[in-house]
């Protein structure tokens, strides 16, 4: 496994990220009768098989398993603790205690002294936001994560699912006092979710932050294994739920691809995520597993390498209506380099030439 820098920081991270919201969730076995993430053992066969491809970096939260899986993560890692690249989040609530909920100062505070204590771990490298709670300003916000990093509980913040324009000014709000900036930001990124390309992804590119990607596989749909089911015949996150015919379309092009190369449809998935090279920080998708074969599993995408005419066919099927203020520009003809002094001086050279 390669490793790449994460954003505008010099941490090193792996090219996949184990997630770990299944760890102490499932049920102990599963159905072939193998120990499942369930268990304190089961996850750490899964740990230890990410590892030994090269992986260092795994996600938790404070909300995962009610606190289990970070007790689960720590337990492993602590014998190579400076191996590891160690993510925890805060802000969902793990009871009904408004008090221990949200995006506050107070909160933060309580929640990353029990992360660590759960983690066994002195310092946490990257501590995100997980979700913006329209309540908490952003200078109370990031002066508090400045004071964690600056007393030695985190090296690096992040944000999930916070809107574009929040987390710039945010970042902007940082530089112009000297505080610790965001330097990534995780969100729902997949063939079936292309929606950040309108604002999240250019956001990313232009503040050089890096890209975590969860639910890199639609919940499960591409895997192909709702393939032409009907949505009451689905299990876990598309159990009930209607799976429209554009899914079906994008999936039925993931299996055409994964047939073609004689691989599974989640390594085509996961791949298409992986070659994404039109952004300035590489994808790195936040894999998950019930058992070490399945992370054994999708380890393999990084032996895939899609060619220019799979990558189009995929990108093609799976396209979102970028909408205004995108349409809108290249109607007009303008593209970025358009609209920039270089391009504008290349212009000037040309016509001089």
């Amino acid at each position: 496994m390669r490793y790449k820098l994460f954003g505008r920081s010099g941490l090193r991270v792996s090219e996949l990220c184990l997630g770990t919201a299944g760890f102490g969730l499932h049920k102990p076995k599963e159905a072939n009768g193998a120990e499942s993430s369930g268990t304190p053992g089961g996850a750490r066969h899964i740990m230890q098989t990410f590892a030994e491809a090269g992986g260092n970096f795994i996600d938790t939260a404070d909300v995962y398993s009610d606190g289990e899986s970070e007790r689960i993560v720590g337990d492993f890692l602590r014998s190579d603790r400076d191996h590891f690249v160690i993510s925890t989040k805060y802000t969902q609530s793990m009871g009904t205690d408004l008090s221990k909920a949200g995006n506050s100062r107070k909160n933060m505070r309580r929640s990353v002294e029990a992360s660590l204590r759960r983690l066994g771990i002195e310092c946490i490298d990257i501590f995100w936001l997980h979700s913006w709670d329209f309540t908490t300003p952003m200078d109370e916000i990031m002066r508090g994560f400045d004071d964690l990093v600056s007393a030695g509980k985190v090296n690096y913040i992040g944000a999930s699912n916070v809107e574009a324009w929040r987390v710039s000014s945010a970042n902007m709000l940082a530089d112009l006092r000297g505080w610790a900036p965001f330097i990534g930001v995780q969100i729902a990124y997949s063939l079936l979710e292309r929606t950040p390309e309108r604002d999240l992804l250019p956001m990313a590119q232009e503040l050089d932050l890096g890209i975590t990607a969860y639910s890199p596989l639609g919940g499960g749909l591409l895997t192909g294994k709702y393939a032409g089911a009907a949505s009451k015949t689905a299990t876990g996150r598309w159990a009930g739920k209607d799976i429209s015919e554009h899914q079906r379309f994008i999936v039925d092009q993931v299996v055409a691809v994964a047939t073609e190369m004689e691989c599974s449809p989640g390594h085509v998935g996961l791949a298409w995520l992986c070659q994404q090279t039109q952004f300035k920080n590489a994808v790195i998708p936040v894999i998950g597993a019930r058992n070490a074969d399945q992370i054994d599993n999708n380890l393999q995408c990084l032996n895939l390498r899609l060619s220019a005419p799979h990558l189009e066919m995929l990108s093609k099927a799976s396209a979102v209506d970028l909408g205004y203020l995108h349409n809108f520009l290249t109607a007009r003809g303008f593209t970025a380099r358009d609209l920039s002094f270089a391009g504008q001086f290349d212009a000037v050279d040309n016509h001089r030439a």
